[in-house]
């Protein structure tokens, strides 16, 4: 069974009815909200596969929910809900960043189909990694440890864990960290540093026996933040 969640921001009580009941059938997780405000925060704070955007809410607009989405999360799948007659709405949409739209009135069969599209051309999710080799050893994050190829072991705290984990499974993709605040951390970036990230960079490249100074697994991407290479790209910094 399908376990992807997806949060659909949707006013109108009989639609919203109607995709979280389509959604539950086909056996989604669904998270639900009626209003821009609240949609808001679920779409910065909740940790969900896919975004169902109606741009026509009450509160905060939907566009307005795309582009701080955006800024925080960038490469969160998003759907946008709109009315037929709404065709610039629906290029702004897609000009913010939408990965796809949905015109009201809509089939559930449509519906489905673009939801199963997205979702199959999206980033990984960092779901059920279970152990993960390395150049000196193997990462249990079952366990959360990492036990070296010469019999040694080190821990990981949970916080740890979950960002070498995210990195890992958005391999070969440099991570923003807005987007660790955001998807690991379930921080809004917003007047946060970003210090604490940093800090478990450093502790991780330590427990990894990274070179600190030339790093061959975690790498820096200037400007844009952490990459997670495992050795497949001969340097760093």
């Amino acid at each position: 069974m399908n376990r992807s969640a997806i949060l659909t921001i949707e006013d109108d009580p009989a639609i919203r009815r109607g995709i979280v009941d389509a959604l539950e059938f086909n056996g989604y997780r669904v998270l639900e909200s009626a209003d821009g405000n609240d949609g808001m925060n679920k779409a910065t704070e909740s940790e969900y596969d896919l975004l169902l955007l109606d741009l026509a809410l009450p509160g905060i607009p939907g566009l307005e929910i795309l582009r701080r989405l955006r800024k925080i999360r960038p490469t969160q799948p998003v759907i946008i809900l709109t009315a037929k007659g709404d065709e610039t709405d629906r290029v702004q949409g897609l000009k913010d960043g939408a990965d796809d739209y949905v015109v009201k009135p809509f089939s559930i069969k449509e519906l489905m189909a673009r939801v199963e599209a997205v979702l199959r051309r999206s980033p990984e999710r960092p779901t059920n990694i279970g152990q993960t080799n390395f150049e000196y050893g193997t990462i249990d994050f079952e366990r959360r440890e990492l036990r070296y190829t010469d019999e040694t072991r080190a821990e990981l705290s949970e916080k740890e864990a979950d960002l070498l984990g995210y990195l890992i499974s958005n391999r070969g993709r440099a991570i923003s960290r807005d987007e660790l605040l955001s998807s690991v951390w379930r921080l809004s970036p917003k007047g946060i540093t970003t210090r604490t990230i940093d800090m478990h960079i450093a502790r991780l490249r330590e427990k990894l026996r990274d070179n600190k100074e030339k790093p061959n697994l975690l790498l820096t991407v200037r400007g844009k933040g952490y990459m997670w290479t495992a050795g497949e790209n001969g340097s760093g910094s």
